[in-house]
């Protein structure tokens, strides 16, 4: 990336590159780097439903505020302190998420339906719920900081991509949880039009409920029809999609 601020990309290093830290607390250690290297507004960036089985995959992008972020009263005398969605219990979040858009400077939500998976494949799903989520903030951050190794998104946007930063960047921690607490909302309010599926116990993800009501009804409107599970649904096997692969990048893999 020839235009990209200096520290946009991790130091090298030599040999193997060493294991990221699993950090259960999230820090600043990423955004520091880059406001030393110029970037004023860092936008950290999480998605949620990447590896359902029905609705839309959401992103969240938040920009920190300086400062301690908020915490949670623990046990005891032991507090709560803000990292990787999947690290926090269901109440933990929904906590955080009511006190994480009064502390942050700002935040967004985007989204690809699941009509628009099928149609494009997961990866240019996810880049466009990104880009609309980016769109939509009040002010243009100078870095997007990804979780994960590989840049999806691209122009015209400077990237940084870590591995494990939803647990060791207090934005992408953020984004994690709001982006996963309006999934679950999201998908809560979609059950209600199919409770058979139990939608919001596990948000379109296949468990044994979630399973046996595809066995037994098929696929709702809401569900991604160019997933291999309806290879071994023989009544509804008819129903599966199959993307041009010219259309996007496709599914790769259901994490």
């Amino acid at each position: 990336m020839t235009d990209a601020l200096p520290g946009l990309e991790p130091e090298p290093s030599r040999g193997s590159p060493p294991a990221a830290p699993r950090r259960r607390v999230a820090g600043y250690e990423i955004e520091d780097e880059l406001r030393a290297a110029g970037a004023v507004h860092v936008a950290g960036v999480d998605e949620v439903g990447r590896g359902a089985w029905a609705g839309p995959v959401v992103v969240c992008a938040a920009v920190s505020a300086l400062g301690p972020p908020p915490e949670l009263p623990g046990r005891g005398e032991r507090r709560v302190r803000l990292t990787d969605s999947k690290l926090l219990g269901p109440a933990q979040r929904e906590a955080f998420a009511e006190v994480l858009p009064g502390w942050l400077t700002c935040h967004a939500y985007g989204e690809s339906s699941a009509q628009e998976i099928d149609e494009v494949g997961m990866t240019e799903a996810l880049r466009r719920a990104v880009c609309r989520a980016l769109e939509v903030l009040p002010l243009r951050p100078d870095v997007v900081l990804l979780d994960g190794a590989h840049d999806f998104l691209g122009r015209p946007w400077r990237v940084r991509c870590e591995v494990k930063a939803d647990q060791r960047s207090v934005s992408v921690a953020a984004a994690s949880v709001l982006a996963k607490v309006h999934r679950d909302r999201l998908m809560a309010e979609i059950g209600e039009e199919h409770p058979a599926y139990c939608f919001a116990a596990n948000a379109g993800y296949p468990s044994p409920v979630h399973q046996r009501a595809l066995a037994e009804s098929g696929p709702t409107p809401h569900h991604r029809l160019s997933w291999s599970y309806l290879d071994d649904l023989p009544r509804w096997r008819h129903l599966r999609k199959h993307r041009d692969p010219l259309a996007g990048s496709g599914q790769t893999t259901l994490l």
